[in-house]
C-alpha cells in the first residue's frame, strides 16, 4: 500500500513538473510575446503622450504663449505682406499616438504603408489648444498654413481630418505635404513669396530650419545654444517623446540597423553620471 501510495505521489508529481515546464516553453515563444518586445522601448513614451496629464498642461501652456507671441511680432511686422503663421501638422496639431500604440501592439515597424492606413482613416483627435490657437491667429488677421511630411496623396484625408476638428484653412491651398523631398525649406519659401511668416509651430527642428536635418556627434545641442534666441520668439516647440530627428540622431542620422543594433546605440546614448 505505502509503495502504491508513493508510485501516485511520484508520477503526480513527475507530471506536474511536466506541465510546468510546458507552459514556460510556450510561453518562451509566444509569437504575441515576441511581437510586443520588437517595439517595448516606445511604450513608456507613448503612455506619457496618451495618460499624462502634464502633456495636455504643456500643450495647453505653449499654444497659450504662442498667443502672445504672435500678437507680439505682429505689431513688430515692417513688412507690408500679410502676416502668416507656419505650423506642423503631426504631433503639433494633430494627436496620431493610437498609431504609435498600434505599432507596439502589432510589432509593425514603421512604414508608408501603415502610416497611410492611419491617416486615410482621418480620425486624429486635435492636440490641446491647438484648435483655440489657430482660429485665434485667423481671427488677428494672420493667415495660418500647415507644412507637413505627410505624402501628396494624403492630401484629402488631411483635410477632412482638419475640417472635422475645426481648424481654419483647411484646404489644400493652405496645406503644403511632402513631394519629392522632406526639407520643408522650399514649401516655406512657396509661403514666403506672398506673406511674412511671423511665426513657426512644431515639434521637430526641421519644421524650423532644415539646418537642424543632420545632427552631429553633439545631437545638434550646439546648434540649438547657438540660435537660442529663436526658440520661444520665432520658433515654438512642442513635445514629442514619441520620434523624430532626436532619434534618428541617435542611430548617427540612419534607421538601417537591426532592432538590436538600435537597442544598443539607445542604450550607448544613456548618459550615467555616476
Amino acid at each position: 500500500m505505502k509503495n502504491t501510495t508513493l508510485f501516485f505521489l511520484l508520477t503526480s508529481l513527475f507530471f506536474s513538473c511536466q506541465t510546468k515546464t510546458n507552459v514556460i516553453d510556450t510561453e518562451k515563444v509566444n509569437p504575441k510575446e515576441e511581437i510586443i518586445s520588437t517595439n517595448e522601448y516606445m511604450v513608456l513614451a507613448t503612455n506619457w503622450y496618451q495618460q499624462a496629464a502634464e502633456m495636455r498642461a504643456i500643450y495647453y501652456q505653449t499654444y497659450f504663449f504662442a498667443k502672445e507671441r504672435l500678437i507680439l511680432n505682429k505689431k513688430a511686422l515692417k513688412s507690408t505682406k500679410k502676416p502668416a503663421v507656419v505650423l506642423d501638422i503631426d504631433e503639433t496639431i494633430l494627436n496620431n499616438s493610437p498609431s504609435q500604440a498600434k505599432a507596439i501592439v502589432t510589432g509593425k515597424s514603421f512604414s508608408k504603408e501603415t502610416w497611410k492606413v492611419w491617416t486615410d482613416l482621418a480620425i486624429a483627435e486635435a492636440l490641446p489648444g491647438a484648435v483655440d490657437f489657430t482660429n485665434f491667429a485667423k481671427n488677428q488677421g494672420v493667415e495660418v498654413f500647415y507644412i507637413s511630411n505627410r505624402d501628396t496623396s494624403e492630401l484629402q484625408s488631411t483635410v477632412k481630418n482638419l475640417q472635422e476638428k475645426g481648424f481654419p484653412n483647411a484646404k489644400a491651398e493652405y496645406i503644403l505635404l511632402r513631394t519629392s523631398t522632406s526639407d520643408k525649406t522650399p514649401r516655406r519659401e512657396q509661403v514666403s513669396q506672398n506673406y511674412e511668416i511671423i511665426l513657426f509651430v512644431g515639434d521637430n527642428l526641421t519644421d524650423f530650419s532644415e539646418m537642424y536635418a543632420k545632427r552631429s556627434d553633439d545631437m545638434a545641442f550646439g546648434l540649438v545654444d547657438e540660435n537660442k534666441a529663436d526658440f520661444g520668439t520665432k520658433f515654438i516647440v512642442l513635445p514629442n517623446p514619441m520620434y523624430g530627428e532626436w532619434e534618428k540622431a541617435m542611430y548617427k542620422n540612419s534607421y538601417k540597423w537591426s532592432e538590436n543594433q538600435k537597442d544598443s546605440l539607445r542604450k550607448s546614448n544613456l548618459k550615467i553620471g555616476y
